[in-house]
């Protein structure tokens, strides 16, 4: 049987639109994940921890005192990547004044000087402390870092002290400072520095690297354990 022109059309255009129906229902078939990869979750990015353990070079103890005194003293403290920690049971001849880098573990040292009223002997080592007026010693405890300021000895950095034990420093102008008695030279003259009235007294080399890293209301820890 022979089909006329519109017939033809007609039918054609039906095998068409079937076509396009089943392939349509079976494109709906597929699954999704036969076109989408899944995401690939990506692992957080986990902060570096703050040394855990006491970098080489510093009396374990002290430094596990620092880092608590750090911890208990929360936000008086404005920046906590960089801190100080002093071992005040070195004698001056050694680089006792500790600037750790928390998140590195990294150590710089440096000779730093304590006060005539914590060594009346002059033997180099601290033999107490006192947070009193006019002691002209050392004080142990919390401290951080406060203004800079022209005087005596040139460019000084204030400290404020956070503990019962150091709290009149401020008061007692207790700062850093360069000095002559604290210059290399000293030690291989005397075998000791010079010492202060209670300040930590640097080479001027010394104090510009301690200045420069424990600005802005950084970390101070000072103390003797032995």
């Amino acid at each position: 049987m022979s089909l006329n022109r519109r017939e033809m059309l007609r039918l054609g255009a039906a095998g068409a639109g079937g076509l396009l129906l089943n392939t349509a229902a079976n494109s709906n078939a597929l699954p999704i994940s036969t076109f989408a990869r899944p995401p690939v979750p990506i692992a957080p990015v986990a902060p570096l921890p703050a040394a855990p353990v006491a970098p080489v070079g510093i009396n374990p103890a002290l430094f596990a005192r620092a880092k608590a005194a750090l911890d208990s003293h929360g936000s008086a403290i404005r920046y906590r990547d960089v801190i100080g920690v002093v071992d005040f049971s070195m004698g001056s001849a050694e680089p006792r004044f500790h600037v750790v880098d928390l998140m590195s573990g990294q150590v710089e040292s440096h000779a730093v000087a304590h006060g005539r009223g914590s060594d009346p002997a002059h033997s180099g080592y601290v033999d107490h402390f006192s947070n009193n007026f006019g002691s002209l010693a050392s004080s142990n405890g919390t401290y951080i870092t406060a203004d800079t300021y022209e005087g005596k000895y040139g460019t000084s950095m204030k400290v404020r002290g956070l503990d019962w034990s150091n709290n009149n420093a401020e008061s007692r102008a207790i700062v850093i400072h360069n000095a002559w008695y604290a210059e290399p030279d000293m030690i291989a003259i005397h075998g000791k520095l010079g010492r202060s009235e209670g300040c930590f007294a640097f080479s001027r080399q010394s104090q510009w690297r301690v200045m420069n890293r424990l600005n802005n209301g950084r970390m101070i820890y000072a103390d003797k354990l032995a």
